[in-house]
């Protein structure tokens, strides 16, 4: 008799058709239902469960055949797709605050569907409605319901034509009138301008808009956040003032309308100022709970951490649908053999594991990792929401923006290289638009520059390194934080002087390894910065040009190994602990160990240089490992994949169908759509192929004299005889 979580494990997570799969699920050595449900959670699941079936049995969500919408139509469709969602009312504001994880869920299976629909939904609900709740107080919670009743729509303007990184230079200005008790919003130029706002091409009705605070006679008080209408709810046209439009097309997410917006001397009232980290007295004065201008700003600013940490979800789901395409693909399609009369799939080959099985183990490592690292958010917010002002909240806050600014650098630059990666595995199949591949590396790449650019951000997370190591120096400060990311620092000096010292392969096939290797890695590109820092310090060059000199091979080296050891600690610790159920044991760690060396293996010229390897037996043992690593993990591949892979309607790839059975390219170009050219299409039986036929128009039927076939979307196709071109479907 099946025990309750095996018969609850059942009913949410059905089998997989039988197909080509079946033989690499047989041969797996654990049970994918059993990992679900212990990475997951009933509820987790259920509510997963959910949303695939809301997204699948709604009409509007059906996927369009024959090629990419306009553009026009595409952000249409989205926007009713975004209502659609608010209307299936698939999580409520009430669970949203008791389980924030479901909000992650939410979010990360609406963009497996589609980013376009997901970021629309996740600016409106969680940028621009988290913004006001987070860094306003009780008078704008008015804004709230308004959200969710879609009485309103919002984004996010922070970004100008001019400065997006920088945005201490944001030039957009606040200044305060007190006779009339209003803020007066002004673009000073073009470049000024908000530009690459999300939702605000078409659709939103209100932005959370940056601007530098002016009062009378008293200055600039730096940068603050305001509520600003920019267009008629009713009628979706500009405010007064507003000048708001669209910025065209990009390289993806095409159904998201990004804008931009300029401001004439727009005048919002005096409490449309979100408050939390700075007000202002109906008579002009500026006041502010922060006595440091920096923690004022970070505050300010505040909303852009948990911004970074989303994207490394999102980055996370991306490299997750690449690898199920790529690895299911890659167990069925056979090519060569060890006789011209059989040939294996190319799963087979070491050099197809090496390719893709680490980025199978990247994306465990990274979505335990992104889903720890958001709670860690959800916690600092619960401390500023209670106004908890203790050194030990400011510590934390610090050590986040730290993690999130390296963060999302790796898991965005992960998922570029693994979805170029995966497409390539899939030979020409992959580079098959229908196939999707090309439109998630697409609608990737913008997570390598939105909320910061890449190799910017990474300078927030050495600077902070850095400064514990002077602290240390200089007061023999502890090298202690909430998240104990930095603890191992405490024992500096004596990691820096261990050695690379493990007997023999066996052992090096556990995370142990790259976990003990990466702390020396750490300290060691710590060492080696700040010395560069000093070094050109001494040489005459002021703090902005010793830093800006610091980066390449040093500062952003430092940055990446940090996280990577953070990813890879968090990952070990999870793997290795003892609530984890025997049968999941040894994949799991397989997992961890795998990802742990993978990572580390691009660091060995650093490894050799700083004197952690020596000989060359060192680099031969990783590399060794990482191999065996991969044979063991081949038979187990497919069902690690059904753990992550959403349903075949959401991962949208007939290569990465769960049953196996890829079409044939030709057969699946020819979907079930029929371009109608707006009148009502039926059924036309005839032979096996169950053509589409309009009603009331001639139809070519089977092919006969005088006749010839037209199928839409096919540049010249079409009947000479005035048949009307129809779609051939398969049964």
């Amino acid at each position: 008799m099946a025990s309750s979580s095996e018969g609850s494990g059942d009913a949410l997570l059905p089998d997989f058709p039988r197909g080509p799969l079946q033989a690499y699920r047989a041969r797996a050595s654990f049970s994918w239902k059993e990992l679900a449900l212990f990475l997951e959670g009933e509820d987790m699941l259920r509510l997963k469960k959910t949303i695939f079936s809301a997204l699948e049995d709604d009409p509007l969500f059906a996927r369009p055949g024959g090629g990419d919408l306009p553009m026009e139509k595409y952000r249409e469709l989205n926007f009713l797709r975004c209502r659609r969602v608010f209307e299936h009312d698939l999580l409520r504001v009430e669970d949203m605050l008791q389980s924030p994880l479901k909000v992650w869920a939410l979010v990360n299976c609406l963009g497996m569907y589609d980013w376009s629909l997901a970021a629309k939904f996740f600016l409106n609900v969680l940028v621009f409605g988290s913004a006001i709740y987070n860094s306003g107080s009780e008078r704008h919670f008015k804004y709230i319901p308004k959200i969710f009743s879609m009485e309103i729509f919002g984004c996010f303007a922070l970004t100008e034509l001019s400065h997006g990184t920088n945005t201490k230079a944001i030039r957009t200005t606040a200044h305060y009138d007190p006779t009339t008790e209003e803020f007066i919003i002004h673009s000073p130029d073009f470049e000024a301008a908000k530009f690459w706002v999300g939702n605000m091409g078409k659709t939103a009705t209100h932005a959370v808009v940056f601007a530098q605070l002016h009062t009378p006679g008293g200055g600039c008080h730096g940068l603050h956040a305001f509520v600003v209408q920019i267009r008629d709810p009713k009628t979706l046209l500009p405010m007064p003032g507003v000048m708001v439009g669209d910025i065209g097309k990009k390289l993806g997410q095409n159904g998201l309308d990004n804008g931009f917006a300029m401001f004439h001397q727009v005048r919002i009232p005096r409490q449309d100022l979100l408050n939390r980290a700075g007000d202002v007295t109906p008579e002009g004065t500026y006041v502010t709970p922060f006595k440091d201008d920096r923690q004022r700003f970070r505050m300010s600013l505040a909303s852009l951490s948990s911004s970074r940490v989303s994207i490394v979800g999102m980055s996370v789901v991306n490299l997750k649908l690449a690898v199920s395409i790529a690895i299911r693909f890659s167990a069925t399609r056979r090519q060569f053999g060890p006789t011209d009369k059989e040939e294996i799939p190319v799963l087979e080959y070491q050099m197809q594991q090496w390719r893709l099985l680490p980025y199978l183990a990247a994306a465990y490592a990274l979505d335990h990792f992104s889903k720890s690292l958001f709670l860690d958010m959800v916690e600092l917010q619960q401390g500023r929401l209670g106004k908890d002002a203790s050194a030990g909240q400011a510590e934390l806050g610090r050590e986040i923006h730290a993690l999130a600014s390296a963060s999302k650098p790796l898991a965005s630059w992960t998922a570029q290289r693994g979805i170029q990666e995966c497409r390539e595995a899939c030979g020409g199949h992959g580079y098959l638009a229908m196939n999707r591949l090309g439109h998630l590396r697409d609608d990737n790449d913008p997570n390598c520059t939105y909320e910061g650019d890449n190799n910017v951000l990474l300078q927030q997370t050495s600077n902070y390194l850095l400064s514990l190591l002077a602290r240390r120096a200089q007061g023999g400060a502890h090298c202690k934080s909430r998240l104990k990311t930095v603890d191992f620092l405490e024992a500096y000096p004596d990691i820096l002087g261990q050695r690379f010292e493990v007997p023999s392969l066996e052992d090096c096939l556990d995370s142990s390894v790259p976990l003990a290797a990466y702390e020396w890695l750490v300290c060691y590109l710590l060492r080696e910065s700040d010395q560069k820092l000093n070094q050109e310090k001494r040489s005459g060059s002021n703090d902005f040009e010793a830093r800006n000199n610091c980066q390449v091979y040093y500062c952003r080296s430092l940055a990446l190994a940090f996280l990577e050891l953070t990813v890879v600690r968090r990952f070990h610790e999870h793997t290795h602990q003892p609530s984890v159920p025997p049968p999941l044991r040894a994949v799991l760690r397989r997992l961890s160990a795998l990802y742990g060396l993978w990572s580390l293996s691009q660091h060995t010229a650093l490894l050799y240089r700083g004197g952690y390897f020596s000989g060359e037996q060192a680099g031969k043992m990783i590399e060794t490992a990482i191999l065996d690593l991969c044979s063991q993990l081949k038979d187990d591949a497919v069902a690690l994949v059904d753990v992550i892979a959403p349903p075949d309607f959401v991962l949208d790839s007939p290569i990465g169908r769960a049953d196996g059975e890829a079409p044939l390219p030709t057969q699946a170009l020819l979907q079930w759509r029929l371009d109608v050219r707006g009148q009502e299409p039926s059924l036309c039986p005839q032979g096996n192929h169950r053509e589409l036929a309009q009603r009331g128009g001639r139809h070519p039927g089977l092919p006969q004299p005088g006749h010839t076939w037209g199928w839409t979307g096919v540049p010249g196709a079409g009947g000479q005889d005035g048949s009307v071109p129809c779609r051939i479907v398969q049964e």
